[in-house]
Order: structure tokens, then C-alpha cells, then sequence
């Protein structure tokens, strides 16, 4: 039987897990302006896990109360044509483009609905630069809550468009994704709502950590030699490691994967820290992969904290290799990922040669092309 709680990432303090519960009460209020959370709190799995389990099982919320929209279990390529090109026997792409709302955060959407339908919050509030933002309003249709979104003007129209499909009351904000999470979390002031704000509830890391459940799964209860992951607020990366630190935990494998954490070069922040050792004054963020297109990452510290402790690599990358790479993933195996999901494969097409040639290497594609066609086309040059 498993039991499951909070515990501070950076001072190790314990809580439960329970509504309005989001940061550590003693780490959170010494974060600086313009610095990641701090605080962050990470799900604590104790007790003896069943001989047969799945992924969710492994989530800090009971079965009964997770919605039945499809999340998760989506496919891991072998890429033949890859594969032979790059003399990459053991190469695999993770599809999370096929997760319901075309993205990852449909994996921590779900958990954050299961939370609320447990605890009877009826509304759910959050900013997002889109995908968080439509995944949320798509699990929350499915799961018959309210949804409330901050979404930056400059988001891609089918994010804007799939939001409002599903049915949430989409704030436009004429300002960055900072701007959009300011104005979500002074509404939560005053207004009832569980925050859905990536990193700022610990559920949004954890409910992503099933990715990495899952390619332990399909590699025949096996961890990848290394792992290839679009960065940009740290959240996706920190779930990740979480994955593997639970297996690790659990007695189910003997170690972490190399984690690459890939940027684009124009929102580059966890690798500019990870390369002097801390965090400084924002940059404004400039890239075509509006996804991962962040000033501050929320997680940052979280992230940071991962990849030192388990010896990671971060990679930065241009637009223009992550536009060529989106087309060779197209083009070479019919896989249309969106900028901030090729950023990962542009990731490993920069640094494959430092990797053995035998090595099981996993690229994480998050999100789908069809989530944003303007750049796509950039990328044929037909815009």
C-alpha cells in the first residue's frame, strides 16, 4: 500500500497534500524579483508498491476520481529511417503529441482535475503561452469543471481557438506569459479556484512524471541510456527526473538516465544558470517555439537542482535548427511536431556524435505540429 505527501525541494519540510497547499511556507517568500519559485514542493511516495502496477498508480490521487478522457500511453517510435541515417540502432521517439489536446500537459491537466474532482473545486485557474492553457480547458470539458485561462496575445490562433472550443473563460493578455501569471494569481486573491500555474502546484510536476513511467514500461522495464527533453519554465524536465527518481525509489531500476535539457536560443535561462551555477536578471525571451518561450522559468530551481544532482547536460539551439528540425522529423519518419517539441530532436541531431553509437537514446516530443501552423510554414517557406 502507498502513501503519498509533500516535501520541499530546497529545506525538506513535510506536507500533506491538500487544497490551498502549493509552496513551502518557510522557502516560497525568499524568492527574489525576477527568480524562479522557490519552495517547490515534490510528491513523497512511501509504502511497498503493488507487483503489477500502472503509471497512475503511482499519482498522489485515487483511481476513482481521474476523468476517463485517454491520457497518456501514447506511442514510442522506432524510427527505421532515422535510425539508418544516423547509425542510431536503439533510437526512439516518445509521441505525446497524440495525448488528447495534442501535448504533454494533457498528463499534468489530468491529475490537477483529478485533485479538484476529489475535493469538489469546482474552478480551475491558470496561465499558459497556450498548450497548458487548451490542455486544461480539454481535460476540464471532459471532467466537468470550470477552467479560466490567461493566455498571452501572441499565443498561436489553434491554441487560442482550442481553448475556447473546449469552453474556457479566456482572458487575453496583452503581455508576455510573466504578465499572463501575475494577472492569474492576483484573480486567485480574491476569487475562489485551484491554480493549475506550471510549477507553482507541485501536481503539474508530478502528473508529468508518467512519461517517463511509461518509456520504462515500453523499453521492457528498462531505463534509456539518455534522454532528450525541450526546456523552457523546467516544469516537463523536473517531471521527467521525478519519473526516474520514483522507479529509482521503488526498487524498479538502478539508476537515472542522462537527462539533455534543450533550449532555444532565444529563452535560454535553466542553461545560462546551469553554465554559471545560479540564476540572474532575466532576458527577454525571443523564439519561435513559443511553448518553451519563458523569461522566468517557473521550475527553474527545481530543474537546475536535477540536473546537477544527476549529472545532466543542457543543449541550446537556434530557431533555424529547430525549424529543420521539425521538417526532418516530417520529412523523415511523418511525424509533425511543433517547434518547442523538435527543439528536443534539434537537440539530439547537435550532439548525437558525443553519444555512443549503442546507446538507448529517447528524444520527448511534446506537442503537436497542428498547434502551431504559422511556424510550420516559416519552416517550408510558404509564410
Amino acid at each position: 500500500m502507498l502513501s503519498f505527501s509533500y516535501r520541499c525541494s530546497q529545506c525538506g519540510a513535510s506536507y500533506a497534500i491538500e487544497p490551498g497547499r502549493l509552496l513551502c511556507d518557510d522557502c516560497a517568500p525568499k524568492r527574489a524579483p525576477g527568480r524562479p519559485l522557490r519552495g517547490i514542493l515534490e510528491v513523497v511516495i512511501s509504502g511497498d508498491p503493488p507487483k503489477e502496477w500502472h503509471p497512475v498508480d503511482l499519482l498522489p490521487v485515487e483511481r476513482e476520481h481521474f476523468a476517463d478522457i485517454p491520457v497518456g500511453n501514447t506511442p514510442l517510435w522506432r524510427p527505421a529511417r532515422l535510425r539508418e541515417e544516423f547509425h542510431a540502432p536503439h533510437l526512439f521517439l516518445k509521441d505525446d503529441g497524440l495525448n488528447p489536446t495534442g501535448s504533454l500537459k494533457d498528463r499534468a491537466s489530468w491529475l490537477v482535475a483529478a485533485f479538484a474532482r476529489k475535493h469538489g473545486i469546482p474552478r480551475i485557474v491558470v496561465a499558459s503561452t497556450g498548450n497548458a492553457g487548451s490542455s486544461m480547458a480539454g481535460v476540464g470539458a471532459n471532467a466537468g469543471l470550470e477552467v479560466r485561462l490567461y493566455l498571452p496575445a501572441s499565443a498561436p490562433a489553434a491554441k487560442l481557438t482550442q481553448a475556447l472550443q473546449y469552453g474556457a473563460d479566456v482572458q487575453r493578455v496583452d503581455g508576455t506569459y510573466d504578465e499572463a501569471f501575475a494577472q492569474c494569481m492576483a484573480y486567485l486573491k480574491d476569487h475562489d479556484g485551484l491554480s493549475r500555474n506550471t510549477g507553482h502546484n507541485p501536481l503539474t510536476i508530478d502528473g508529468k512524471k508518467t512519461v517517463s513511467l511509461e518509456i520504462y514500461r515500453r523499453l521492457g522495464e528498462r531505463v534509456p541510456d539518455h534522454l532528450f527533453v525541450s526546456t523552457g519554465d523546467g516544469v516537463i524536465v523536473s517531471g521527467v527526473y521525478r519519473g526516474f527518481e520514483n522507479l529509482v525509489e521503488l526498487g524498479f531500476a538502478d539508476r537515472v538516465p542522462t537527462v539533455w535539457s534543450v533550449q532555444a536560443e532565444g529563452s535560454s535561462a535553466i542553461a545560462r544558470a546551469f553554465r554559471a551555477g545560479s540564476f540572474t536578471d532575466p532576458v527577454p525571451s525571443r523564439t519561435i517555439a513559443d511553448s518553451i518561450s519563458v523569461d522566468v522559468p517557473a521550475a527553474g530551481e527545481f530543474a537546475l537542482q536535477r540536473l546537477k544532482r544527476h549529472k545532466g547536460r543542457v543543449v541550446v539551439v537556434t530557431d533555424d535548427e529547430i525549424l529543420a528540425a521539425q521538417r526532418h522529423l516530417s520529412s523523415g519518419v511523418g511525424l509533425f511536431a511543433e517547434p518547442a517539441s523538435a527543439a528536443a530532436f534539434a537537440g539530439y541531431v547537435k550532439e548525437r556524435t558525443a553519444i555512443d553509437a549503442n546507446a538507448t537514446v529517447v528524444v520527448l516530443l511534446t506537442g503537436n505540429g497542428l498547434k502551431d501552423i504559422k511556424a510550420a510554414m516559416k519552416g517550408v517557406g510558404t509564410a
